[in-house]
């Protein structure tokens, strides 16, 4: 099949534009089929790993969900300009896809094991009866959250509906100088005295592309980190610079995760490696760090009054 717009471009041609756990305990249905977790040390500490469908940008949803099972990943991220299915006419990943289909989709989730936790929304608008529908959306599908680049101007409206439909929206920063919030010092003035459903989606590939240390953004954003789009990028301060398996890079991957522990928020972190071709061996790779760094940060030696938020 065609691959899918670019996410950037497809952003730039637009214009651009419940909490999660490190925010506030939100309310989901887990599917009804118990996938086994590539990750219980990461579990234990309250972290949710999951995918972004971005990973398989090529794929349709049910073919990157999927491929999502096959790694023992048990979350799962949309985005909203992704075909359903190689069908076409099933629709995308958005407001616009038909009850049928949605019905569909939830049942493929829990035939696979997979929660979607979440949805890249390319635009979130300042109007309101345009927002309400993908708002609707997210809630018919059990959604948790948003990833979007909302306007500064619309925050006023994304506060109230947050509020009123029990989603979060994390704010996510693509590189300077094409994202107003390529600096996390924006989305702090933006969310300043707002709703806690309001907070940062932290694309770390994104920052070290604009020349920013993963480690002391975090520091910045304590208190509203909802989401990760966790990356690893192979050379600092480089636009083009390219995605690395965890632990290789220049995002200080093992920095990061020991700054989450620090700052004891129990967030969703997402995979999102970008580069074509075959990934899988990659993306265990990034899992196995994950897994083994979660050791190193105590997993094994918490105590039962210390799961704060235990999962099947």
């Amino acid at each position: 099949m065609n691959s899918v717009l670019d996410r950037r471009s497809f952003l730039q041609a637009a214009g651009a534009a419940s909490a999660a756990l490190g925010l506030g305990a939100l309310a989901s249905a887990e599917p009804a089929k118990k996938l086994v977790s590539a990750t219980p040390h990461g579990d234990q500490l309250g972290w949710r790993l999951s995918n972004t469908c971005y990973t398989f940008n090529s794929l349709s949803f049910f073919d990157a969900v999927e491929k999502t099972a096959g790694l023992n990943v048990r979350y799962v991220e949309g985005f909203s300009w992704q075909p359903v299915s190689e069908n076409r006419s099933e629709g995308q990943m958005n407001e616009t896809m038909p009850a049928a289909v949605r019905k569909k989709v939830r049942q493929r989730l829990d035939d696979l094991g997979v929660k979607l936790l979440s949805c890249y929304m390319a635009d979130l608008p300042g109007n309101e009866a345009a927002a309400r529908k993908k708002f609707e959306f997210g809630k018919e599908m059990g959604m948790e959250y948003f990833v979007s680049e909302p306007a500064p101007a619309a925050m006023d409206l994304m506060e109230k509906l947050c509020d009123e439909y029990g989603i979060s929206i994390a704010i996510h920063n693509h590189p300077k100088p094409s994202s107003v919030y390529w600096n996390p010092e924006k989305v702090v003035e933006v969310t300043r005295g707002r709703t806690k459903r309001l907070g940062a989606c932290c694309d770390t590939g994104h920052w070290v592309r604009s020349g920013l240390k993963p480690v002391d953004c975090l520091k910045l954003l304590q208190g509203r980190i909802i989401s990760f789009h966790l990356k690893d990028i192979d050379e600092f301060g480089k636009v083009d610079a390219v995605e690395v398996p965890w632990g290789t890079g220049k995002s200080d991957i093992a920095g990061i995760l020991k700054e989450i522990r620090r700052q004891g928020i129990k967030p969703v972190i997402a995979i999102e490696y970008e580069r074509p071709g075959d990934t899988l061996p990659a993306l265990r790779q990034c899992i196995a760090f994950y897994e083994k760094t979660a050791v190193e940060l105590g997993a094994d030696n918490l105590s039962s009054a210390e799961w704060p938020h235990r999962r099947p």
